[in-house]
C-alpha cells in the first residue's frame, strides 16, 4: 500500500495514487433504527465501477449515491486535524470515518480540486473516468458517527467535506492505481471556494448566478443555488409590511375522524395546484363572526390543504362554527399560511410527544421523515382508541408509534421518555397545558437546553379554542 502523506493543501496536483478503495453494505446505525452505508471497509481486490458507483457498495439514497454522487473521496490528512481539535473522540477519526470510497496518497484536497475536474483512475483501456460533480453536503449522520453534537457544519466551515464524482466511463479500479488529472474546465472554482458561497457568503448574487450556470454541478447543488438566488433577490427588494391578504376557499371535503375531531379540506378556485407546503405550517381562517383562528395544516399546498379540528367544549365560536355550520360547498376566508414547526438539522433522533388534537401539527413531519430515513418515535396520549384521528395514517407508522390509551389505564411517563432518549434527540410537543408543563419540568430536571425542544400549542389553558379577533383591520392576539 502506498504511504499516505500530507502536503501543501494549495499546491497544484497532476497525479496521485489510490491508497484504499472502500465499500460497505447498509448497516443499522448505532442506537438508531435507520440504516447507513457510512461504515465502509477496504477492498483488497479490484472492483468494477459503474455509473452508480462501486460494485457491492450500498448507500442511503436519500443523501448519498445516484449518478451525481456515485463515488466519494476524502483527503486523509484531515483526520489528524480532527483528532487534534476533538481529542476526546480520537478513536473515531480514522481513515474511512467519513464513509469515503477513495483514499488517495495525499495530493488531492478541497483547495486544489475543482468542480468539473475529470480524472482517470487506472489505465486508459480498463480504468475508470470520473468527474467531480459537487462538494459533499454533510448530514446528521456525521454527528452520530463521531458522537459530537453539531459536528457536521465544521466540515464546510473548515473546508473538509470531501467531494463526489459522477462516472463518465465505467471500468475497474483497485488500490495502487494511479490517479491522473485529465481535464480542468473551471480552475477558479475549487471545492473550498464553492463552499464559500454555498454556506458562508450566501447573498452574493453575482457569484451564485455564475455558479448556477456551471452545467457540471449535480442536481442537489443546482437546486441549492436556485434557492439561494431566490433568497438573495428577495433580500435586495425593499421590505414593506403589507396588510394580510384574504382569499376565498371552498370546503371540498368534510370527514368525521372521531366523535370530537373532523377533518376539513379547503380549496381555492382558480389557483391551480398551488405550491407544495413543507410540514409544519399553519393557516389563519376568518369566520363570518369576525373571529380569526390559526390551525395546523395536516397536508397540502397553498391552493388546497387539510385541517384537523377538535370541537372544543366550551367553544368560543371557532370550532363550533366549523363543526356545526360549515358544510361542503361553503366558503371561508383564508389568510396567511405560515411556517411554524422547524425541521432541525444535525439531529440524530426525533421524538414527538403529543396529546389529542396536537397530532395535526406533526403528521406531515412524520411522513417526510419516513421518506428521508430519519429516526423518530411518536408518543401519543388519547382518552381512548376512538379518539385517534387520521387512524390509518398513524397505524401505518407501525412500531414508530406508542399509543397511551387512558381508558385502559395507560399513562405516558414523560420523565422516563426524556431520560431514556437517544443521544442527540430533538423533542417536539403539542397538547394540553398539563402535558406542556410536565415536559418543561422533566426537561429542567434532566438539564436539557431550550434548543432541544419545540413547543407547539394554539390552545387556551382553561378550555375554549384558540382565537384572534380582527379589530379595525388589525389582528389582536387573544390567547
Amino acid at each position: 500500500m502506498a504511504p499516505i502523506h500530507t502536503s501543501d493543501l494549495t499546491a497544484p496536483w497532476q497525479t496521485d495514487v489510490l491508497v484504499q478503495l472502500r465499500t460497505s453494505k447498509m448497516q443499522t446505525m448505532r442506537n438508531l433504527a435507520i440504516e447507513t452505508g457510512i461504515y465502509k471497509q477496504p477492498r483488497t481486490t479490484r472492483v468494477y465501477c459503474s455509473s452508480t458507483g462501486l460494485e457491492n457498495d450500498e448507500h442511503d439514497l436519500t443523501f448519498h449515491g445516484g449518478v451525481d454522487k456515485a463515488v466519494h473521496q476524502y483527503y486523509p490528512g484531515h483526520y489528524l486535524l480532527w483528532r487534534e481539535e476533538f481529542p476526546s473522540n480520537n478513536g473515531s477519526f480514522e481513515i474511512g470515518g467519513f464513509g469515503e470510497n477513495l483514499v488517495a496518497a495525499g495530493n488531492m484536497n478541497e483547495r486544489n480540486v475543482c468542480i468539473g475536474d475529470v480524472v482517470r483512475i487506472g489505465n486508459e483501456d480498463g480504468g475508470v473516468l470520473l468527474q467531480i460533480s459537487l462538494p459533499r453536503q454533510p448530514c446528521f449522520k456525521l454527528n452520530h458517527r463521531f458522537g459530537i453534537k453539531g459536528f457536521a457544519p465544521n466540515t464546510w466551515k473548515k473546508s473538509r467535506t470531501g467531494w463526489y464524482y459522477r462516472v463518465l466511463k465505467e471500468g475497474w479500479v483497485q488500490a495502487g492505481d494511479r490517479i491522473v488529472l485529465v481535464e480542468r474546465k473551471y480552475p477558479k472554482w475549487t471545492i473550498e471556494r464553492i463552499q464559500e458561497y454555498l454556506h458562508r457568503d450566501t447573498s452574493n448574487l453575482e457569484m451564485l448566478e455564475e455558479l448556477a450556470a456551471i452545467p457540471e454541478f449535480g442536481a442537489e447543488c443546482k437546486r441549492h443555488f436556485k434557492n439561494l438566488i431566490e433568497r438573495a433577490k428577495e433580500k435586495q427588494k425593499i421590505k414593506v409590511k403589507e396588510p394580510e391578504v384574504w382569499a376565498m376557499f371552498k370546503l371540498v371535503e368534510k370527514k368525521i375522524q372521531t366523535p370530537k375531531i373532523t377533518s376539513f379540506t379547503f380549496q381555492a378556485e382558480g389557483k391551480g395546484e398551488g405550491e407544495e407546503l413543507d410540514p409544519g405550517y399553519f393557516v389563519r381562517l376568518k369566520l363570518p363572526n369576525g373571529l380569526i383562528r390559526p390551525y395546523s395544516i395536516v397536508q397540502g399546498t397553498t391552493a388546497q390543504f387539510e385541517l384537523g379540528i377538535a370541537l372544543e367544549n366550551p367553544s368560543r365560536g371557532g370550532s363550533a362554527f366549523l363543526h356545526n355550520e360549515m358544510n361542503e360547498g361553503g366558503v371561508i376566508e383564508v389568510g396567511k399560511i405560515t411556517e411554524s414547526v422547524p425541521i432541525p438539522e444535525g439531529v440524530s433522533n426525533h421524538i414527538f410527544i403529543v396529546g389529542g388534537i396536537g397530532i395535526t401539527a406533526f403528521l406531515g413531519h412524520m411522513d417526510i421523515y419516513d421518506q428521508i430515513n430519519f429516526n423518530y418515535t411518536l408518543h401519543y396520549a388519547v382518552k381512548s382508541a376512538e379518539e385517534i384521528p387520521f387512524k390509518d395514517v398513524i397505524e401505518a407508522k407501525g412500531d414508530k408509534v406508542v399509543i397511551y390509551d387512558k381508558s385502559k389505564g395507560q399513562r405516558m411517563d414523560i420523565l422516563k421518555i426524556l431520560r431514556e432518549r437517544t443521544w442527540n434527540s430533538f423533542i417536539y410537543t403539542c397538547g394540553p397545558q398539563r402535558m406542556i408543563d410536565d415536559i418543561t419540568r422533566s426537561a429542567n430536571e434532566l438539564g436539557m437546553s431550550d434548543d432541544e425542544i419545540h413547543y407547539e400549542a394554539f390552545q387556551v389553558e382553561k378550555g375554549g379554542d384558540p382565537f384572534t379577533v380582527e379589530v379595525k383591520g388589525r389582528g389582536v392576539e387573544c390567547g
